[in-house]
């Protein structure tokens, strides 16, 4: 039966599973076109029911499943990762648009973020930052390009994906 998702949801399904399998808590995607990819997340996010969010500075922390459910408090960026490190669920936190200079407390709770227990199961995935945010953060992160998912094919074999 067809899930009714788009052509090109299944690219951001497999970006999805290389997010989930990510060595480190924090992972840097750069991707051509974020508006779309996110898009993209959030028609996965309504098929599946992942819980996936997406903070902007202009709009705060919100869920990608429902748009009109934003998470309180968390319009900050240093408000929305205390609550990404507090939480004890399962999550996928999408962050788009930040800007150098993080302050000192907000590039320590990244930090901090990336060495997250492997079972509090959570993914902060900055989207597009910039060069120098990417280096700063260093061997933290798993960097991921959208555009490689395309160029492999992941197949489910035994509950384990394979390229």
């Amino acid at each position: 039966m067809d899930s009714g998702m788009t052509a090109a949801a299944p690219q951001a399904a497999e970006i999805l599973e290389r997010i989930i399998g990510a060595a480190s808590g924090l992972v840097v995607l750069d991707s051509p076109d974020a508006l779309a990819l996110i898009s993209q997340f959030r028609a996965v996010a309504r098929n599946t029911g992942q819980a996936m969010y997406l903070w902007q500075p202009d709009t705060g922390l919100g869920s990608l499943r429902d748009a009109h459910v934003r998470v309180p408090d968390c319009q900050r960026l240093g408000s929305a990762l205390r609550y990404m490190q507090q939480s004890m669920h399962f999550g996928i936190y999408f962050l788009v648009g930040l800007e150098l200079p993080l302050s000192a407390m907000d590039a320590t709770l990244l930090r901090q973020l990336a060495r997250m227990p492997k079972e509090h199961l959570r993914r902060v995935v900055l989207i597009d930052v910039p060069a120098a945010l990417a280096e700063h953060l260093g061997d933290l992160t798993v960097r991921l390009n959208s555009k490689d998912s395309s160029s492999k094919r992941l197949r489910l074999r035994d509950g384990r994906w394979l390229v």
